[in-house]
């Protein structure tokens, strides 16, 4: 965008030389630039009071490396902490001993990795179909009047209507496989790309395509100066809460009569009590989910770079 702005107000040409702080013609104007700024000698600049003036910080301040595994690492804290102490049933919540324990078993017997591997290909291929979907129906919805009129209504539908509340009519349709396990996935996340994306589209400032008409830009340079510069924040906005729709769906449809995933593991140790089990799944849950919208946000850092935000 500021490429459009520079073409549309190129540099003023000097039409004449002036002395610094006089006008075109040469001659000093008597403003605070003139003969009584021109008096003051350096020794007597040098001796006018400066006032300080004290800024208060208003901003969240600077970030820490690895700052946000602070929080996580005091709930383990606490965790571990009341555990030690005797403050938690281990037939209820067991402690974080016995979680590492019971996950270094089901590494060495490879029943994780395996349950894992299933998992993360289901969540990226909802990922995968859900993000595509959302994009390309977010463009047709916000540079074309009448994809607006024929898409935003349904999908604004589809937004009240939770994708887990459909799992019914999914079942019915396509049955309890690995296609009504990722169709599952992949509403949740195009709906959420669609609103950020379609919103972030929408709201790009009216001037930046009239200045794009009056620069005469085809449909292709209109759309790589303005709408993906323009559009960007709102998706990666949109990407990262479809991460986390991605994971919140595969919770619930591995639970679906299915026989194999992290859920399906978790839902198997639930019919025996192993609590340890349970929150082994929990924790490989929450670790997927904060390294991927960690890694979101990287990309995001790293192709938003212009950007001064609060964030840093």
């Amino acid at each position: 965008m500021t490429e459009l702005l520079s073409k549309a107000h190129p540099a003023r040409p000097a039409e004449g030389t002036a002395e610094p702080n006089g006008s075109p013609d040469g001659h000093l104007s008597q403003g605070p630039q003139g003969p009584a700024a021109a008096s003051l000698t350096a020794p007597a600049a040098r001796a006018l009071p400066v006032a300080r003036s004290t800024r208060r910080r208003l901003g969240p301040g600077r970030s820490l490396p690895f700052g946000r595994l602070i929080g996580p690492v005091l709930v383990v804290a606490v965790w571990w902490g009341a555990s030690a102490v005797g403050y938690l049933d281990p037939r209820i919540l067991s402690g974080p001993g016995a979680v590492v324990s019971t996950a270094t078993d089901l590494i060495q017997s490879g029943r994780l990795q395996d349950n894992v591997l299933i998992s993360l290909q289901r969540a990226g291929l909802g990922l995968f179909f859900g993000v595509a979907a959302g994009v390309i129906l977010a463009v047709a919805a916000g540079l074309s009047r009448t994809g607006e009129y024929l898409l935003d209504g349904p999908l604004q539908i589809k937004r009240a209507i939770p994708s887990l509340a459909m799992l019914p009519l999914l079942i019915l349709w396509l049955g309890i496989g690995e296609q009504m396990k990722v169709t599952v996935i992949a509403l949740g996340v195009a709906v959420n790309m669609y609103i950020n994306t379609y919103s972030s589209l929408t709201g790009i400032d009216s001037r930046y395509v009239e200045l794009a008409e009056g620069l005469d830009l085809s449909r292709r340079q209109f759309i790589r100066k303005v709408v993906v510069p323009g559009s960007l924040p709102g998706f990666f906005v949109g990407l990262r809460l479809g991460v986390t729709a991605s994971w919140l769906g595969l919770i619930v449809v591995e639970q679906i009569n299915a026989t194999s995933g992290i859920g399906y593991m978790m839902f198997q140790a639930q019919q025996y009590a192993q609590s340890d089990v349970i929150i082994v799944g929990l924790v490989a849950y929450g670790i997927f989910g904060f390294a991927s919208d960690a890694a979101v946000r990287a990309i995001e850092r790293r192709a938003l770079s212009w950007r001064r935000t609060l964030a840093g």
